[in-house]
């Protein structure tokens, strides 16, 4: 079967034509990989949307159309938070083509941003207009359609957020696993607090037993050793050609515990 490309004007237009048998084409890291491979072939959908491409701030939150790159959040003050994370994703070629929407759908060794976005409690908003939490996305995501922005919010404190991705090849491998967390403090103690592993399970998750181990306490040294210790209670890593589920057990406390010394 031959590759048939297919542009249209709108997001809207693209999820109309999409049906069962459609691959939609965002930034193109992964799909034309599959093309040039021959592991895909048939229709692929592509649209020049310049809505997918606006990143939009507000006072504590910053929505990011799905067609914005890594490239263009380094080059964005208001997505400072982020930088990190984008910086992480490949190399420069990468980074200019590798899309927010993209990175949604991504699986491991793919799919960093994701990660931190889960930790920040984004919101995903598809083609139709409907959104959804990204807990509830990811759930759901070969079932979801098409994205159209993601709502990211804002840190409230510098040390708020953290981001670590451990590769074995420098600096530009993919990951063996990532973790991100959000510690918004009140009074001194966290509240509502979020951490996301990447490559403990078939998509990013919460660490929730790390997470009640840290909500509504100081932050210090003893606790962050507690929160290390339930970092994988109730997450089930692969094994992998990268790692096995024994290895990623092992270190993913170390590395949580190196992260959350980073916010104190």
């Amino acid at each position: 079967m031959a590759v048939l490309v297919e542009s249209h004007a709108t997001l809207g237009d693209a999820q109309r034509a999409l049906g069962s048998d459609g691959t939609y084409l965002g930034g193109g890291t992964l799909v034309m990989r599959e093309v040039n491979a021959g592991a895909l072939q048939g229709r692929i959908l592509r649209t020049s949307d310049p809505a997918l491409r606006q990143i939009r701030p507000s006072l504590d939150s910053v929505e990011i159309g799905a067609g914005v790159t890594m490239a263009m959040i380094l080059a964005e003050r208001d997505l400072a938070h982020l930088h990190p994370v984008a910086r992480a994703v490949g190399g420069p070629q990468v980074r200019v083509m590798a899309t927010v929407g993209g990175n949604l759908f991504a699986v491991h060794p793919y799919g960093d941003l994701t990660v931190a976005l889960l930790a920040l409690g984004a919101r995903v908003v598809s083609a139709g207009g409907a959104q959804r939490p990204i807990e509830d996305f990811l759930r759901e995501r070969d079932r979801t359609g098409l994205v159209a922005t993601v709502q990211v919010p804002r840190p409230r404190e510098p040390r708020g957020f953290a981001f670590l991705k451990v590769s074995r090849v420098k600096p530009k491998g993919v990951s063996v696993l990532s973790v991100a967390a959000h510690l918004p403090r009140d009074g001194g103690r966290l509240r509502g607090v979020r951490i996301a592993f990447g490559a403990m399970g078939p998509t990013p998750l919460r660490a929730q037993a790390a997470e009640r181990v840290l909500e509504g306490s100081a932050l210090t040294p003893d606790l962050i050793a507690r929160a290390a210790a339930a970092a994988t209670d109730g997450l089930d890593p692969p094994t992998d050609a990268l790692a096995s589920a024994w290895y990623r057990r092992e270190v993913a406390g170390v590395h949580l515990r190196r992260l959350l010394e980073r916010m104190l």
